[in-house]
């Protein structure tokens, strides 16, 4: 017997294995969303997508967090006939009709009301001892972002008026306890929380909860608003994913995701910044969209008409372009060790320095 099949047969913990052929790393579901710039938000690919884990959609009132986490939904259950959305709220802002205008079958989502984190965590644990890796479960929590701890609750009902130290403390012990099961099960975690600003000449936006959803956190995207407008009339509204912490993407990467009032989201959102910038797209004059590999006579496109497969489909099949996306926003997996430094290096430099 090997030394590490020796090791392997010895250990207490029956997920323990040879790294090189771990289910943990080499087996990760991805759940691709119909939507190519919010793929490389989440996985830095245009065909990537949400991978297991905890996702955390942070941002002020109004600012489309839940409806990315329905999005989410929709592409799990798309992918997965047997999928169960367990769906934890404490806002109550997405009602039945919510679901319905993004197609989600609310017969295979389960609603869980809740009032305070200790409930919460009481809850998740238990759902999760009771899964098995190869279950296809989505947990959303919609969100953590107002939830109150159990003793402000108690001291508001005792007519209590001291200042609750016990929040942050729940929080980070909330997420201590069910990233490591979101990693082995194999099971997403979509979040909704809050931000706020910090204090300060040049105030950032914090998301709140502490900083146990930042260590638990596979993906933390921050949103921000832009106005679309059609003459002087608002028409919608850019949603603009911050990536604050990630994985995959390399961090402050700004990915614009369209939303507006008549269409709803648009599947191109954001890949007509994303190809200027790499050039596979030209604007030849103002108001006017052109695909560069087509060359200079090829056909014009005002800013609406891009918004079509006859226009991003050669730029989406172009190799080069699918290259520059993952070179722009993916994180770098090369060697942090360039090169090998031997010991007569070493004694050359010492030598430099005498």
């Amino acid at each position: 017997m090997s030394l590490l099949d020796k090791i392997k047969k010895n250990s207490t913990i029956k997920e323990s294995g040879i790294l090189s052929e771990s289910k943990f790393f080499n087996t990760k579901d991805l759940i691709q969303t119909p939507v190519p710039a919010l793929n490389v938000a989440l996985s830095g690919k245009l065909d990537g997508g949400l991978t297991p884990g905890l996702t955390v959609f942070a941002g002020p009132s109004k600012h489309f967090k839940t409806a990315f986490a329905m999005l989410l939904a929709k592409s799990y259950l798309d992918k997965y006939d047997d999928a169960v959305i367990l769906f934890y709220d404490s806002e109550f802002g997405a009602p039945q009709g919510y679901f319905d205008s993004f197609g989600i079958d609310t017969d295979k989502v389960i609603h869980t009301p809740i009032t305070d984190i200790e409930q919460l965590k009481h809850d998740v644990m238990s759902q999760l001892n009771g899964l098995e890796r190869g279950d296809r479960v989505m947990i959303i929590v919609d969100s953590v972002g107002n939830l109150a701890s159990k003793k402000e609750v108690d001291d508001a009902l005792d007519g209590k008026s001291v200042a609750d130290m016990t929040r942050a403390k729940q929080m980070k012990s909330l997420f201590r306890m069910i990233t490591p099961h979101l990693t082995i099960k194999d099971l997403p975690a979509v979040v909704v929380n809050h931000t706020y600003q910090e204090m300060g000449l040049f105030p950032k936006a914090i998301v709140s909860g502490g900083t146990g959803i930042y260590y638990s956190a596979d993906n933390i995207f921050i949103i921000g608003r832009r106005q679309q407008k059609t003459g002087s009339d608002v028409s919608g509204y850019d949603f603009v994913i911050n990536v604050e912490k990630s994985r995959f993407v390399r961090e402050k990467s700004k990915i614009p995701v369209e939303v507006s009032f008549e269409g709803g989201i648009s599947k191109w959102s954001g890949l007509l910044d994303i190809a200027l910038e790499s050039g596979h797209v030209v604007k030849p004059s103002n108001g006017w969209y052109q695909v560069a590999a087509d060359g200079t006579d090829s056909k014009k496109f005002r800013t609406k008409e891009t918004y079509s497969k006859e226009f991003w489909l050669p730029v989406l099949a172009d190799a080069t372009f699918t290259k520059w996306v993952e070179d722009h926003y993916l994180i770098s997996t090369g060697k942090i060790m360039q090169e090998e430094i031997s010991e007569e290096d070493i004694a050359e430099a010492y030598d430099d320095i005498g």
